[in-house]
This record gives structure tokens, C-alpha cells and sequence, in this order.
């Protein structure tokens, strides 16, 4: 399986639905936001099989000291083949003069996975959101 990895934060709706609508998040019904979000991101790398966008990585940063990475999906037909963990090491790779780089997975059950490339959890530090979705 060739994946061709590439830094671009173009998109058509349709594209983003399919990925977020396929590892069940609900904000794929909001698509034309979703493109918008993705051009107003700090960075984006993708995963393509083909034609077919199967994942994605995304961060928001202060271009100096912070950043925090808000997205990382993989088709779930996908997964299981180290997309995931590619998409995250060349975002790191970007983030590596950064002082820190943050993030809250949504599923306590992807913490080990973070934990393999460095990412730790504060023992003092809860995430909380508004879900306006």
C-alpha cells in the first residue's frame, strides 16, 4: 500500500466529510466549516491513497513556543497500517523547536499510543470543552 503524505490546507467539503464522518465525529455534518478550519490551521499534513483522502493531522500554534494539535484521524480501514503514527511524527518533526507541543486525545483509550511518541499526562490537568455541536 503507497501512501503519499503532503502539507496542504485545500480541501473540498466533501472530502472532510467522508474522513471525520468515517471515525464517527460529528463535526463531519459541518463540512464547509471543516474547510475553513483546516485553511485557518497553523499547520495540516494528510495521508492520500490514491485520490482518497484516509487521514489527516492538524495544529493550531503561536508560531514560537506553543502548539497544540487538535486532529489526528485515520479511516478506520486504514488503521492498523502506522498511518497515524506517520502523520504524527512529521508534525512533530515540524513542532521540534517549539517548547511544547500539547494535546488532548478524546479517547482515553489512544493514551498508550500517544505515550510512544512522547506525549505524557499532567497530573494536575483535566481538558474541558463546550460542545456546541
Amino acid at each position: 500500500m503507497e501512501i503519499e503524505y503532503k502539507e496542504s490546507k485545500e480541501f473540498m467539503a466533501e472530502q472532510l466529510r467522508e474522513l471525520f464522518c468515517s471515525v464517527g465525529w460529528k463535526s463531519g455534518s459541518y463540512a464547509e466549516r471543516l474547510v475553513t478550519a483546516m485553511r485557518n490551521s497553523s499547520h495540516v499534513i494528510t495521508a492520500w491513497y490514491g485520490d482518497n483522502l484516509i487521514g489527516l493531522v492538524r495544529s493550531l500554534d503561536d508560531g514560537e513556543a506553543v502548539a497544540f494539535i487538535h486532529y489526528l484521524l485515520v479511516r478506520p480501514e486504514y488503521q492498523k497500517h502506522h498511518i497515524g503514527g506517520s502523520l504524527l511524527t512529521k508534525l512533530l518533526a515540524y513542532y521540534e523547536s517549539y517548547l511544547y507541543v500539547k494535546m488532548m486525545p478524546s479517547d482515553k483509550a489512544l493514551i498508550p499510543f500517544y505515550e510512544k511518541y512522547g506525549f505524557r499526562i499532567y497530573d494536575n490537568y483535566t481538558a474541558m470543552e463546550i460542545d456546541r455541536l
